[in-house]
């Protein structure tokens, strides 16, 4: 598997056939963009969560500058779309079982049904916990017993980042499935919650502008995206915020 290091994250730069499964345990897939990025200098269980991750995937095309700017070297978009319809296919031409965790109730029905129009062959389950900051430990042990009773071949994980990334690394072993992989905004989009982004705006690397256009609250996420773009300049400089991938 080709992976580039960038800003000290080991990110997978390859198509997504050529992952390759542990079988005997879940692989956890996780996404890097310059807004987890930024998320992750200020929260070391996060960055944690990043650095473990089996595979990192690239979500935000941005977070590649640090790679083309340092390196020379692009890294493959394998943005969580991507990522979701690769293996929803992948797992539908198999006869496969699929698990969504996260959301509310209405937005994993809604995933559901339209699952089944788009992959008929697929058996689907969901849970949705809680919403709280932190789940206790009796949630944690019912999240997990509903999907170890469902045996799914994947779990995808929907509840806004950095919670998604941290409940996949530290829970995602005890999983009976092959794959843990954190999607977040996906779920709403694929219920129809919230519209799906054209993919004309993803061709020329402006899907955050649309989604600062639909979503004003996302605004907030910019002191973190500056982050990373500080970092990126100090580099330029020959001044290293960061430290190298293990």
């Amino acid at each position: 598997m080709n992976k580039v290091e960038c800003f000290g994250y080991q990110v997978y730069s390859d198509d997504l056939s050529n992952i390759k499964l542990f079988g005997n345990k879940a692989t956890i897939i996780n996404t890097i963009s310059p807004n987890s990025y930024g998320i992750a200098t200020k929260d070391s269980k996060f960055k944690e969560s990043l650095k473990g991750s089996d595979i990192l995937v690239l979500d935000g095309v941005y977070f590649a500058l640090g790679s083309i700017l340092l390196k020379g070297q692009n890294i493959k978009k394998n943005q969580g779309p991507d990522v979701f319809k690769y293996f929803m296919k992948y797992y539908n031409d198999n006869n496969g079982k699929v698990f969504f965790l996260g959301s509310t109730n209405k937005v994993l029905k809604n995933i559901q049904e339209r699952a089944y129009h788009d992959y008929p062959n697929l058996s689907i389950e969901y849970f949705s916990p809680p919403f709280k900051s932190e789940f206790c430990i009796e949630d944690n042990k019912e999240m997990i017993k509903k999907i170890n009773s469902f045996c799914p071949n994947i779990v995808f994980v929907g509840m806004t980042c950095p919670k998604q990334e941290k409940w996949a690394y530290e829970y995602g072993k005890s999983l009976k499935t092959e794959i843990v992989c954190s999607i977040g905004a996906v779920f709403n989009w694929y219920s129809g919650d919230q519209k799906e982004i054209h993919p004309y705006w993803w061709k020329f690397r402006l899907a955050w502008l649309k989604r600062t256009m639909d979503r004003p609250e996302i605004l907030k996420r910019y002191p973190n995206i500056g982050i990373f773009f500080f970092h990126l300049f100090l580099s330029l400089l020959g001044i290293k915020m960061y430290e190298n991938a293990r």
